[in-house]
């Protein structure tokens, strides 16, 4: 039986070596979108600098929020500010949502500030989230009722897995808290997509296809994509992806 690289396999720099231009890129289009679009900037929901959102209008019944990646351990809204540029479009508004970080709180910490944010904004909404993004939207989902849909692009819903990752020093994870983390032991909300790069990881695949398989879940492959260009359909309003959160907002 082949032994897992795990370390290879939850790096999701694997495979993409231009990684850190697309990193740079997404800093120049989300400041591009921040300049253009209506916004209310730096709006807190909490009570640490990092507990707070942006919230992209148009001001409507329907609204979404983006929950970006970064293992719980770096990057913050400021680089995806632009992907709310596809909903904004159909006339969605969109908080883009920024979190506390391991290893100064725990990801259980972060599932409870996502959880306040969601609760902050006082309506009905769907959530989206990229690589530790989609893990916690998938934690909203299942657990709001607030929370009507959701979209879990490249996320981690099994962490069990995640003990044999370095990065593990700083999410201080044990058995029993990867389980009660762990989206797929959650009973799964009434509508929600796991959507995953063609060209990424054994494992990031495997994650997906097993939240699919646990909560009967929309599962699709994005042809061509890696774990960072699977999200460059959410910026453009006639993309496939962006028209099934559409719909997902849509739901009452």
């Amino acid at each position: 039986m082949t032994q897992i690289d795990y370390e290879r396999e939850y790096r999701p720099s694997t495979g993409v070596p231009d990684y850190l231009d697309i990193l740079a890129r997404w800093e120049r289009e989300a400041a591009d979108w921040r300049a253009a679009a209506p916004a209310r900037l730096g709006v807190a929901y909490g009570d640490t600098a990092r507990q707070a959102m942006d919230i992209f209008l148009p001001e409507g019944e329907r609204l979404a929020m983006f929950i970006h990646g970064g293992w719980w351990r770096m990057l913050d809204r400021s680089s995806f500010s632009h992907m709310a540029r596809g909903l904004n479009a159909h006339g969605i508004a969109v908080a883009v949502v920024s979190y506390d970080l391991c290893p100064a709180v725990s990801i259980a910490t972060i599932v409870e500030q996502i959880r306040r944010a969601c609760l902050f904004l006082q309506r009905p909404l769907s959530v989206c989230g990229h690589s530790a993004g989609g893990h916690l939207a998938a934690m909203a989902a299942a657990t709001l009722k607030e929370v009507v849909g959701g979209m879990a692009i490249s996320g981690a819903f099994d962490l069990l897995p995640l003990l044999n990752v370095s990065e593990n020093a700083d999410w201080r994870l044990d058995a029993a808290g990867a389980r009660a983390l762990s989206p797929i032991h959650l009973p799964p909300p009434a509508v929600f997509d796991a959507v995953v790069g063609e060209r990424e990881s054994s494992e990031f695949r495997r994650q997906s296809r097993v939240l699919s398989q646990a909560w009967r879940a929309r599962y699709e492959e994005v042809r061509g994509a890696n774990h960072f260009t699977v999200l460059d359909p959410l910026t453009d309003p006639k993309s496939a992806m962006v028209a099934r959160l559409v719909e997902i907002c849509s739901r009452k």
